[in-house]
């Protein structure tokens, strides 16, 4: 693997390309292997996007409530995760780091999710400059494609507003991008899956029984399942909005983290 391009902007970045060259070459198996942006070198980077690596999924999360009995950093957790599986079978793609700071409510007054402990909420406005920001970070790099893949759905408009913005910045040359499908699953493919086993009244709109599955599926730590299955059936004064989670597991979970990469890759395969 070619990790230096050939020196054509000017004789100091020539010479610091030049003394990183050894270093490069020294890519340990491990790190051939990651698709981890925030776990590589630049010069692996750059050896990456030389190589054919042209696109990268940033993962958008936020801290947030969710009911008494999964952790406030669920979306940060499974978009970070999915977006790794994703960018494993897409191949030459890179996950950036997650973001994990979001809209989620007023502080003043305290609103949506800002009403419980455990939830961090910036202005849309920051929100949709972190965006853009990153989007433009990663084009000035080399990557063609900087695909924005969203696991919650209260700031969705600032999304789509920031990556209008990057593409009309970029007239062309790159692309960002948000991908629908990724959100959409869960409330349409998962959901009818859950319907046809008889699940369609535990399904609400937040921490319910498809939010506890998925979780489960990704990472059972962070559900209190012990608590969960003893409870009583959890209601809005505990940050549950509809539904009934106790009946999640790990197996109706793995339906719909399946079903979430495979609209993914769909999606992005009719993109490119």
């Amino acid at each position: 693997m070619t990790c230096l391009r050939p020196a054509a902007r000017g004789f100091f970045l020539s010479v610091l390309l030049a003394a990183a060259a050894p270093a490069c070459g020294a890519l340990s198996a491990v790190h051939a292997e990651t698709v981890s942006f925030e776990r590589l070198t630049w010069t692996e980077i750059q050896a990456r996007l030389q190589s054919g690596t042209d696109t990268i999924i940033v993962p958008v999360g936020g801290t947030e409530q969710s009911g008494p009995y999964i952790a406030v950093g669920k979306h940060n957790v499974r978009a970070q995760t999915q977006a790794e599986r994703i960018a494993g079978r897409l191949g030459h793609t890179l996950v950036a780091p997650v973001i994990a700071y979001v809209p989620e409510g007023s502080t003043t007054p305290r609103s949506s999710h800002m009403r419980f402990p455990g939830t961090i909420s910036i202005p849309p406005a920051v929100f949709e400059g972190v965006i853009e920001g990153a989007g433009e970070s990663f084009h000035v790099q080399g990557f063609r494609r900087v695909v924005f893949i969203a696991d919650h759905g209260g700031y969705l408009s600032y999304l789509k507003a920031a990556v209008e913005k990057l593409n009309n910045k970029w007239h062309g040359q790159g692309e960002a991008l948000y991908l629908a499908a990724y959100y959409d699953s869960i409330g349409g493919a998962f959901a009818d899956a859950l319907r046809q086993k008889g699940l369609g009244a535990a399904l609400g709109k937040h921490a319910d029984l498809s939010d506890t599955a998925l979780m489960l599926a990704i990472d059972p730590t962070m559900v209190r399942q012990d608590a969960l299955e003893k409870a009583p059936l959890p209601g809005v004064a505990q940050g549950v909005y509809g539904g009934d989670p106790r009946p999640a597991t790990v197996a109706l979970g793995q339906i719909g983290t399946d079903i979430q990469v495979q609209a993914a890759l769909s999606a992005l395969g009719k993109a490119r």
